[in-house]
């Protein structure tokens, strides 16, 4: 008896992919923010006053009239900071190359990413800075919106473009 063969899965070319590619830009913007953002109070680095470090001035730029959580967080908010300098770092610095080179093996992954960053950003995070302890919450909604919405919405879209199997095979 002779088995036919398996069948071949063939994945568009990225080009016929534009939500790949604007993933990839994002996802890349996002190591960057990670390397550079969530470090360091995951570190305990202190930037509650600029002290001429492009780091610390940024963080301190950012979070000083937007993000009060951010700027002096709670040792769970170290965890989710932590989360983002290392796991999903970590995460994206894979996402990149399977966005880009159609490895359908990213599904799973990425729906476990989505639906993890979503949970807790989204819900845990965006809660306590809008209706948490006073100490916590934003006095800059829109500046911080501006900055952290993207990581909720581009992962949940994120989670839209892998809801079924073999997500490369597709546009979106």
């Amino acid at each position: 008896m002779t088995q036919a063969p398996a069948s071949v899965v063939v994945n568009l070319p990225l080009r016929q992919r534009p939500i790949d590619i604007f993933f990839a830009v994002m996802f890349t913007i996002f190591i960057v923010t990670s390397s550079i953002a969530d470090m360091l109070p995951t570190l305990g680095v202190d930037f509650t006053q600029p002290n001429g470090t492009f780091l610390v001035d940024s963080n301190y730029w950012y979070a000083h009239d937007a993000d009060p959580l951010f700027m002096n967080p709670p040792v769970w908010m170290r965890i989710v900071t932590g989360l983002s300098a290392f796991a999903y770092l970590a995460f994206y610095l894979v996402l990149v190359p399977s966005l880009i080179k159609g490895w359908n093996r990213i599904q799973l992954p990425a729906v476990i990413y989505a639906t993890m960053i979503a949970s807790i950003t989204g819900i845990i995070v965006f809660g306590v800075e809008f209706f948490g302890e006073p100490e916590f919450q934003t006095q800059n909604p829109a500046k911080f919106l501006a900055f952290n919405l993207p990581y909720v919405l581009i992962p949940l879209l994120l989670l839209i473009r892998m809801r079924k199997p073999l997500p490369f095979t597709r546009k979106f």
